[in-house]
């Protein structure tokens, strides 16, 4: 039985999967529930990792194709009690859209088009605070070239925070304060400080965890352009650990324990 939750990192790269891994997907396997965290390219992994019959819900940061891609692997699984799926509020149009003919099999039965997903799926759009859906989430907007929402979700009492892809804003705070573990982006070695598009470096990452009292960060969303090698990312590693010790750098099908 188990006793302890997991956090399993399908996908850990931002923009495109290489030989260092996929695009941003994450499991957390909890005693009552699968959350999925992004659907990057790392989402076709799922059914190594989901072998219980527990609701699955996926929450979704934003819509460029390295969160969505992995939409397009749908098909490969069966979830007996279906899939619950989550998206910032104004966003449930752009999952139907890309889930659909032609970009890939769509979630209705359509008399016109004979592909489609028997499993149920059920689409929620969230406003920004905080929900039960059927755990505490907090819906949080952080800051990206385009729409983005963190997540706060409270998994049996411990605070998993997301920040999907993003830069530090005025809601950063609210979306790291005391959380059990802290997933942030790191997609730059350096940022600039001018940076319009809503990335961060290790630095960054790091100090937002300390000034938040967070137990524990974990770099992720790694720019392959920036980021050529694992050991690049070990190096932002120890960049973050001289400011926030409890640091580490996420690479592909990583387990943590919470």
């Amino acid at each position: 039985m188990q006793t302890r939750m997991k956090i399993y990192f399908l996908g850990t790269n931002g923009w495109y999967t290489n030989e260092n891994g996929n695009t941003p997907s994450i499991l957390i396997d909890s005693t009552d529930h699968y959350v999925i965290i992004d659907a990057g390219n790392g989402f076709y992994k799922l059914d190594k990792y989901i072998t219980t019959d527990k609701p699955v819900s996926l929450f979704i940061s934003h819509f460029h194709l390295d969160h969505v891609s992995g939409l397009h692997t749908l098909a490969k699984f069966q979830f007996t009690k279906g899939l619950d799926v989550y998206v910032g509020q104004g966003r449930a149009i752009d999952f139907e859209c890309l889930v659909s003919p032609p970009y890939t099999v769509g979630i209705h039965e359509d008399p016109k088009n004979i592909a489609h997903l028997s499993m149920d799926i059920r689409l929620h759009e969230l406003t920004d605070g905080d929900h039960a859906v059927p755990f505490p989430v907090s819906v949080i907007e952080q800051f990206h070239a385009y729409r983005d929402h963190g997540y706060r979700i409270t998994l049996e009492d411990k605070v998993i925070a997301y920040s999907g892809d993003c830069g530090i804003s005025e809601t950063s705070s609210k979306l790291a304060k005391d959380a059990d573990i802290l997933i942030h982006e790191c997609s730059y070695r350096e940022s600039n400080d001018n940076d319009t598009w809503g990335h961060v470096d290790p630095t960054q990452a790091a100090t937002l965890a300390k000034e938040n009292s967070v137990k524990k960060l974990v770099l992720t969303h790694f720019d392959p352009t920036k980021y050529k090698t694992l050991e690049d990312r070990k190096a932002a590693e120890k960049k973050a650990q001289a400011i926030f010790g409890n640091t580490v750098y996420a690479v592909d099908d990583m387990e943590v324990t919470l």
